[in-house]
């Protein structure tokens, strides 16, 4: 259970259905290949909100559903953010993350990634025992296009002349897919109305949205300590995000040639005078109202949902996503 108070009480709102999602989680991790489940526990142990788990929980309540498919459901979800992050570590050089090394700083590349491959392919496995084809269908789509994002985000590595829509539509596909796909197939499984089902969705893609921002937020203004990352890290792997989207398009001339030359080379050579144009030009306070505008785009979406405690746990948790400091 989250250590933030908000957080705790959200969770308290599915807190045995989030008990057996763990259980579901530990269980689908059993190979008969060593390996395998080291590193599947090691990186699945490591913590983190759980938030896309903890979306299906949440949504299937908020329309009502009373079947038992929900858990296998969130595994599902949790296994295949988790198959992201091992590729994402291997294409970022990442060493560090929720404060400990990477898998693949701990056990290299090729296992990490044949990890993933793995923990994509059982949650496949786990997708047909529910036996569900329009949740099926929509994981496959959602995972297409989280491939697709994360392509995009690798060919936009380094390339300071990235917009900002260009940019939203990045992050839409790379990181508010899976959060969308969390709460869409929590209503398909639901047999939600059409309404509740696209109010679900939007509500899911407009905070994954919201959580990305803050992110970007968080990389320029948290701390190593509570973030359990480096700060500057976005920087440093040559990734354009809206904070410096935002001050180069603002800037003077000075200050958008200090964050090209960052953003091209070693940016964490020029983390300072970055960070100096960052916080004249305003940009952490237009990424921030991003956020909320994004946050109150989710809550207006799930207004339409019978009132319950599992719709107010969704408000609260949209409300959380641009508060938070880690």
């Amino acid at each position: 259970m989250p250590q933030n108070d908000d957080l705790r009480r959200i969770y308290s709102t599915v807190k045995e259905e989030f008990q057996t999602v763990n259980e579901c989680i530990m269980n689908q991790l059993h190979s008969d290949v060593t390996l395998v489940e080291k590193i599947g526990h090691y990186i699945i142990d490591a913590g983190g909100k759980r938030l896309r788990p903890l979306l299906v929980l949440l949504s299937a309540g908020a329309c009502g559903y009373k079947g038992k498919q929900q858990a296998t459901l969130a595994a599902v979800i949790e296994f295949l953010h988790t198959a992201t992050l091992l590729h994402d570590d291997v294409v970022d050089s990442s060493d560090l993350r929720r404060g400990r090394s990477t898998a693949n700083a701990k056990w290299g590349n090729s296992p990490s990634v044949l990890v993933g491959d793995f923990l994509f392919s059982r949650s496949f496995e786990m997708m047909v025992s529910i036996g569900d084809m329009d949740v099926i269908s929509a994981l496959a789509t959602a995972t297409n296009v989280i491939s697709e994002g994360e392509v995009m985000q690798l060919i936009n590595v380094r390339s300071p002349d990235l917009s900002e829509e260009q940019y939203m539509e990045v992050i839409r596909c790379k990181t508010a897919m899976l959060f969308e796909a969390s709460t869409h197939t929590a209503a398909l499984l639901a047999k939600a109305s059409q309404e509740e089902t696209e109010a679900l969705k939007a509500y899911g893609n407009h905070l994954g949205l919201a959580f990305q921002l803050v992110d970007d937020l968080l990389d320029y203004t948290g701390n190593s300590e509570t973030m359990g990352k480096n700060v500057g890290d976005d920087l440093a792997e040559g990734k354009v995000t809206l904070p410096l989207i935002y001050a180069m398009k603002n800037g003077n001339s000075d200050q958008n040639a200090v964050i090209r030359k960052a953003i091209r080379g070693n940016g964490m050579d020029h983390l300072d005078e970055v960070m100096n144009a960052i916080s004249a030009t305003g940009a952490l306070g237009y990424t921030a109202q991003r956020a909320k505008e994004e946050a109150q785009k989710a809550i207006h979406a799930v207004s339409i949902l019978p009132e319950s405690a599992h719709q107010q746990a969704m408000i609260d948790l949209a409300n959380f996503s641009v508060s938070r400091t880690a």
